[in-house]
């Protein structure tokens, strides 16, 4: 079972189009990770403030091993505690916040 990972992050007014310039200089980083499924980087317009990181990977146990991974590590050295390999930090140059809400996927269509 698909499991989802959503990544809600507070940014600071303005400060927009810089988190969303760091996501696109990294874009498809993770795409090779054992288990990877999906990556979406959502703006909000309306009915919130945050943006929402979502990835979809094939199994909670691939999640974790790219979470171990030096890619990871390297990817979130500067915003995360224990050289990337930990928790958020509390306060990153362009986030306020973050919080990861975690997610199995019961159903899902994508048309066709």
């Amino acid at each position: 079972m698909s499991v989802v990972k959503i990544n809600a992050i507070s940014v600071p007014e303005g400060r927009g189009e810089e988190l969303e310039a760091r996501f696109a200089k990294r874009a498809g980083a993770v795409d090779d990770a054992p288990g990877f499924e999906e990556f979406m980087l959502l703006r909000p317009v309306k009915g919130d403030d945050r943006y929402f990181v979502i990835t979809r990977w094939a199994s909670e146990e691939a999640f974790q091993a790219w979470r171990e991974s030096r890619a990871f590590q390297k990817q979130h050295h500067a915003t995360h505690e224990d050289g990337g390999r930990g928790e958020a930090k509390p306060s990153h140059p362009v986030a306020q916040a973050a919080a990861l809400l975690e997610f199995e996927v019961v159903s899902r269509s994508t048309g066709g």
